[in-house]
């Protein structure tokens, strides 16, 4: 019996490595830019909750853009209750893109937080041709915005945004869940028009308007909670075309420096991502022990089958680990890792779904 398992790992890696759109390569980037006749007008949507400590470090990023079209940047105080909007205010860049700071209020029933904050910055945009999304905890190179929209192309453009790996908790899940993430939804699939796969990384969108109020708006997501997959599928299903991809000058600053606060980054939306149903978190727990677990638990029984099916594994996230800078030989410890999420996401099925003080 542990022989058939053996092969059964070692198929499931073959497959995955070889016939799931090529979901562990990191090759996906944007394109060569090609200049527009005309730049487009784009206004910069930055929705912040008691981020009155990262916004020294990546509100000034977005005033510095070097976009030589119309251009502004619009922060939406979503209730927080630390000095967001004072803060924001008095990061002003001399010469800079112009900033509004503004404040929607309270969220109305069937509404989060984020995205009620998101909807009055794209109302106070008015009539722009493109709305860039950025969490207020994500930095952007000078360019970055130019680059987004001479390469776009595309109605909705997303980047997956270079997380913080400083710490030791860092540097073990958070390159994880990048992989996890594009296991999930491979960008091939996202941006090939022969697949329906849509989804998008929130940090880093940029939409364009026509398209979004085709799709019905911020309002047609308005209760999401994975707000990014929620756009993405919203704009696809409008017809429009969507691109996802990996990022080489936008980051994100965040912290998270404890296994504790990763825990809860992972677990507060595990369970929304498998629609609050236990038959699905049951398959979700099976299917990462078989696939992630059984390999090395196999391996260290003698069988040479699930070795190589470990190895598999392991060679598979070599990309991930380059691109963030870790030693090549970190996908061995990826089952170690996945039992980690297994436990966030039943941890997950006993939470309410949260966020900075508001639960959904």
């Amino acid at each position: 019996m542990s022989t058939v398992l053996a092969w059964a790992t070692l198929a499931v890696w073959a497959g995955l490595a070889l016939c799931h759109s090529w979901f562990w390569r990191t090759d996906q980037r944007l394109p060569e830019p090609v200049r527009p006749e005309r730049w487009p007008s784009v206004a910069i949507v930055v929705p912040a909750r008691d981020e009155a400590e990262l916004l020294p470090e990546t509100l000034p990023t977005l005033l510095r853009q070097s976009y030589p079209g119309d251009a502004r940047v619009i922060l939406v105080d979503d209730g927080s209750s630390g000095g967001t909007a004072e803060v924001a205010r008095a990061l002003t860049v001399p010469n800079g893109l112009p900033l509004t700071v503004t404040s929607p209020g309270e969220p109305p029933d069937g509404w989060t937080g984020k995205l009620w904050a998101v909807a009055h910055g794209v109302r106070e945009a008015g009539d722009v041709d493109f709305l860039l999304l950025t969490d207020a905890d994500i930095a952007h190179a000078p360019d970055s915005l130019e680059t987004l929209v001479a390469t776009s192309g595309r109605d909705l453009v997303s980047q997956m945004a270079v997380l913080r790996t400083a710490t030791f908790w860092e540097r073990l899940i958070v390159p994880a869940f990048v992989y996890f993430f594009a296991m999930l939804y491979p960008f091939r699939r996202v941006n090939s028009a022969r697949w329906r796969t849509a989804a998008a990384a929130g940090g880093c969108v940029l939409v364009r308007c026509s398209v979004l109020e085709r799709a019905g708006g911020i309002a047609a997501i308005r209760g999401a909670v994975i707000d990014d997959v929620a756009l993405a599928r919203a704009v696809a299903s409008a017809g429009g075309r969507i691109w996802l991809g990996y990022a080489t000058k936008v980051w994100s600053v965040r912290p998270y420096p404890r296994l504790a606060d990763l825990w809860q980054m992972v677990a507060r939306s595990a369970y929304t991502q498998l629609r609050h149903s236990p038959l699905l978190l049951a398959g979700t727990v099976v299917g990462m022990i078989a696939v992630f677990l059984a390999p090395p638990a196999l391996a260290l029984t003698g069988s040479w089958q699930a070795a190589v099916a470990w190895l598999l594994m392991a060679a598979t996230f070599v990309p991930v680990a380059r691109y963030y800078r870790q030693p090549l030989a970190a996908g061995l410890l990826l089952p170690f890792t996945a039992a980690l999420y297994t436990l966030m996401t039943i941890d997950s099925a006993r939470r309410r779904t949260g966020w900075k003080g508001r639960t959904y």
